[in-house]
């Protein structure tokens, strides 16, 4: 299918309501990439009640034409699509990265208010997909509706599933699978990863439009007392920022815990900046207890075990810290402590979050 504009269906089709917030970073920040369609694409999980809360057409979005539109075949007016670029620490490894197999349709408000990005995994082949074939197979995709829907159930902030949706194209891995693609709703794709891709990039003035872009979406009240025209403005904004994640990963986390739920993959460019639970991909919740539970077949030396959590988003945090200071060039002893004095903070806010689930 070519993406003539008789393909487009119209601005607001199934309650959908673009903006594409994201396109005013730096353009470095992100590769326009279209998904690539797909031959018999066709809804097999949708998520009614999300979409209900998002203002959508529930029995448009379940139809022919709303396959069309969930697999990327068909782009609403005003969709904007990108893959997003971030780096990030595999393992302790780090690596430049990007969506390799996911596409940004845009930020949908919600009749609320609300700015939600709506993203398709799965989607096809990206400028960030170093070899790989940008699809992905029906029983990943399931399993992250799930577990989305149930860390949101239990009340722990978590990115969602719209829907999954069958390709009608098959996926070839160990073995021949069918393939399918993902929506996924979040806050944001925002990482620890897109702040360490701004700190390669060199440029004082790209992390700090990250850095404002971040607390204007995700802590506008944090934002609201900052003086814009302090000379001192990219410092204090990255301060307020990270002790804005800080708190919100030390909960998230204590939360995880409290339910015996293991993420599986806590690399960098899979936290968040918004405090969700994002990219499921060897997660489980424990049957039996053990503090040294590994769910990752290629996590053999226990880096992400269950009890490593804690220690592995505080690391995690501190190269956040790390991006931060180091693309603002900060390098007072004073500014070095104020920074310092953020992570630190760390463990009493998630052992008081902990104690408290517990």
């Amino acid at each position: 299918m070519t993406r003539e504009g008789k393909n487009l269906r119209p601005s607001n089709w199934g309650g959908i309501h673009w903006d594409n917030s994201y396109q005013t970073l730096p353009t470095a920040f992100y590769r326009v990439q279209p998904p690539t369609p797909v031959t018999q694409p066709s809804v097999i999980a949708f998520n009614e009640a999300l979409a209900r809360e998002l203002g959508l057409d529930v029995e448009l979005f379940q139809s022919k034409q709303g396959a069309q539109v969930l697999t990327g075949n068909v782009l609403i007016s005003g969709s904007e699509p990108i893959a997003q670029a971030y780096c990030g620490h595999q393992f302790g490894h780090f690596t430049t990265l990007g969506d390799g197999r996911a596409i940004l349709l845009g930020e949908h408000l919600t009749p609320q208010g609300t700015r939600m990005d709506i993203q398709l995994k799965g989607s096809g082949r990206t400028p960030f997909s170093r070899g790989g074939d940008g699809r992905a197979a029906l029983g990943p995709m399931l399993r992250e509706f799930l577990i989305g829907e149930t860390l949101h159930g239990l009340g722990i902030p978590s990115t969602r599933a719209l829907a999954v949706t069958l390709t009608g194209e098959p996926v070839f891995r160990d073995r021949v699978l069918p393939g399918a693609i993902l929506t996924r709703v979040a806050s944001s794709h925002l990482r620890v990863g897109t702040f360490q891709y701004a700190q390669t990039l060199d440029r004082p003035e790209a992390i700090t439009s990250l850095i404002r872009y971040a607390l204007l979406r995700h802590y506008p009240q944090l934002a609201a007392h900052l003086d814009p025209t302090s000379p001192r403005i990219g410092v204090e904004q990255a301060l307020t920022l990270l002790q804005a994640v800080v708190k919100a990963q030390a909960q998230l986390i204590a939360q995880w815990l409290s339910i015996g739920f293991i993420h599986g993959v806590m690399n960098t460019d899979n936290m968040s900046i918004s405090g969700e639970s994002i990219d499921f991909g060897p997660c489980a919740f424990m049957d039996e207890f053990n503090f040294d539970q590994v769910f990752s077949s290629i996590d053999r030396q226990g880096r992400y075990a269950y009890f490593q959590q804690p220690k592995i988003g505080l690391w995690n945090l501190m190269r956040l810290k790390d991006a931060l200071t180091t693309s603002l060039q900060q390098d007072s002893a004073k500014e070095a402590t104020a920074f310092q004095k953020v992570i630190d903070s760390y463990s009493d806010i998630f052992n008081q979050h902990w104690l408290h689930r517990m």
